[in-house]
């Protein structure tokens, strides 16, 4: 008899889309294991009229989720790993990272091919305090309008004329099948991602062997060193989604490099660096990046 593993998702077509890709993953590398989908609802998807960050920020996309694991209706949770929290409850951990996709921002728009196309006084959607800052420096003239929903939803609002163009991630419109709605693809210089941003995560009960062993043949190394370097970076900033952050790694050879940015929607002040060492000292890296951050004066930006 097969043994079933029981998968919590939310409903929107990303969500499933990375639930279903895990799905597929597990099914081909245990032939004896039947996994479930478990779709939930959260209050991320619920409230839709207010911004992330005056609503408690990108927690709000999987507590009802991890509540779900811990009442035995579902044994694991997948996330974009820039919607997880830098710090989680202490029944859980992330017990694996898949293969990042295109890790960068898309500019959206059918009427304009690139950022700089948009006519003075363009109205821009995105509901990312940190695309906020970073664009706003680049086009100050810019109208910035608040863009919650999925992404099919963001997708017809900007169909419907409701916005002359949008900020979307990559990886999210190559997964469902929208990569030819990409107009530019937004460089580093341009728009730093978000931190983790490409990259699937699969939660877990904390010290679970069982699910560890089950899931270890889909991590991806070099992806889980990235995300990981970046995510110390975000939690010694103590970021979460009502302040302007961004960091992003790559690894060349056994050696990652390390961009990390701050900024304030209020003023316009971004404080940019990086830094670079070897891979095995990852997640040092990331926390030395951030304070050197903080030397420059990234609290003030932050509690600003």
């Amino acid at each position: 008899m097969k043994r079933t593993l029981k998968i919590a998702t939310r409903k929107s077509p990303l969500a499933l889309w990375q639930a279903k890709h895990v799905k597929s993953k597990l099914e081909s590398y245990h032939p004896d294991l039947k996994v479930e989908l478990v779709e939930m609802t959260t209050k991320g998807d619920q409230i839709l009229n207010s911004p992330l960050s005056k609503i408690g920020g990108k927690g709000l996309f999987i507590k009802e989720l991890e509540t779900g694991i811990l009442q035995g209706k579902a044994d694991i949770a997948v996330h974009s790993m820039k919607d997880v929290p830098y710090e989680l409850p202490i029944d859980f951990e992330i017990g694996a990272i898949l293969e990042r996709e295109n890790p960068f921002d898309a500019f959206v728009s059918n009427n304009f091919n690139t950022i700089d196309d948009l006519p003075y006084g363009a109205r821009l959607g995105t509901c990312s305090m940190r695309r906020m800052v970073q664009l706003k420096s680049k086009r100050p003239d810019l109208i910035i309008i608040d863009l919650r929903g999925n992404v099919n939803t963001r997708l017809r609002k900007l169909d419907n004329g409701e916005y002359d163009a949008i900020i979307l991630a990559c990886a999210g419109l190559i997964r469902l099948g929208f990569e030819d709605r990409i107009k530019q693809q937004m460089s580093e210089t341009t728009c730093l991602p978000a931190v983790g941003q490409g990259a699937v995560g699969i939660e877990i009960r904390a010290n679970d062997k069982k699910i560890k062993e089950l899931l270890a043949p889909l991590i991806d190394i070099e992806t889980t060193i990235r995300v990981e370097a970046e995510r110390a970076m975000n939690a010694r900033l103590e970021g979460g989604c009502s302040v302007a952050i961004a960091g992003y790694s790559t690894i060349n050879n056994n050696e990652i490099i390390i961009t990390g940015l701050v900024g304030s929607v209020n003023t316009g002040e971004i404080l940019k660096r990086k830094i670079s060492g070897p891979t095995g000292k990852a997640e040092k890296l990331g926390t030395d990046l951030a304070e050197e951050l903080i030397s420059l004066g990234a609290m003030d930006i932050l509690n600003n």
